[in-house]
């Protein structure tokens, strides 16, 4: 794509019926849809010096024009003044307790500003002043990532031999992570692993899945704390340890078993859990405004001295509240 704007186009007769950002990215070379759609609602593309809508069909003979660049700008981390748990650190790591909500790293929207503010690693160059450079710049001393609404433990390397080592425990599947999560239904069995294949839905491209072939072996064993029975329905107290590190992991495979994270509207489950056969419930009904997911344990060695390391973080306290008023009815 042209670096010279604005970049004038002539739709043809074969083009008419297609809609105008189907247009556009045929037209502009590797850039999504969705970057074409920002570029659109933003006023920057014209037709017949007019401005539109994506959704506009064409009809064959129009003047376009694009009046700025439909990539978009760099990702970049900037030091931003965030609070922060440090669980523990030293000259080689950092373990933090992330909170639910805060975005790992910056990721995908529609101003630069959006996308690159508020993240775990802002949060980490304002603490730490320095992060190791393995990897992609956005994520400096990223070694694994928790998503957005999971809470829990991290870990993140402040040099780039500690990156690499902890990398490698990673990866050979020696460091341990344990979460807990609250599950939708009673599952079959009390324990039980779940091995398959993870990869992005074609359809869909937030969510990933457990339903093509081809994808990357995921492996998560789980284990049944408790079983609720209440008057918002069954629920499973979950232990889960994973050997792999896939996107959404955890959800994919508990959905792909029926039994969706609560609170976890991407992967199934309601977005408000109604309560059923109760005369006098002091609640309709219950919402989680997050997943019901928690890094609680990771032990790995450390990668200067090779000391095994061990940390724990209770459940946070929406998540025991949001249990107690399941279970107080």
């Amino acid at each position: 794509m042209s670096d010279q704007f604005p970049i004038s186009l002539t739709s043809s007769g074969e083009d008419a019926g297609k809609r105008l950002d189907q247009y556009l990215v045929s037209q502009l070379g590797d850039v999504s849809r969705a970057r074409v759609q920002h570029l659109v609602e933003d006023g920057k593309v014209l037709v017949n010096d007019q401005p539109a809508k994506p959704s506009l069909r064409l009809r064959g003979g129009e003047r376009i024009q694009v009046l700025g660049s439909a990539h978009a700008p760099p990702l970049r981390a900037m030091p931003e003044q965030i609070p922060l748990e440090i669980v523990y650190e030293d000259d080689d790591l950092a373990v933090i307790n992330k909170p639910a909500g805060m975005m790992v790293h910056a990721g995908a929207g529609s101003t630069d500003d959006a996308r690159n503010r508020g993240t775990l690693v802002n949060a980490l160059l304002h603490r730490f002043g320095s992060l190791s450079q393995v990897g992609e710049k956005v994520r400096p001393g990223l070694v694994h990532r928790l998503d957005k609404d999971t809470s829990g433990l991290i870990v993140v390397a402040k040099n780039d031999e500690a990156h690499r080592k902890l990398a490698l425990e990673f990866s050979q599947r020696r460091a341990k992570k344990t979460y807990i999560a609250l599950a939708h239904g009673w599952l079959k069995q009390d324990r039980g692993t779940v091995q398959a294949s993870i990869s992005r839905d074609p359809v869909r491209r937030t969510r990933m899945t457990t339903r093509r072939m081809g994808g990357r072996e995921a492996v998560t064993h789980y284990q049944a704390r408790r079983k609720l029975d209440t008057v918002f329905g069954k629920f499973t107290l979950l232990e889960l340890k994973i050997d792999t590190g896939r996107t959404h992991q955890i959800r994919v495979h508990l959905a792909s078993l029926g039994h969706p994270v609560v609170g976890d509207t991407l992967y199934g489950a309601p977005r408000a859990i109604k309560a059923r056969n109760a005369k006098h419930p002091a609640e309709k009904e219950l919402s989680l405004s997050r997943n019901f997911l928690h890094a609680t344990s990771l032990e790995l060695a450390h990668p200067g001295t090779g000391k095994a390391l061990s940390f724990s973080q209770p459940l946070p306290l929406d998540l025991l509240e949001f249990l107690e008023r399941l279970e107080q009815h």
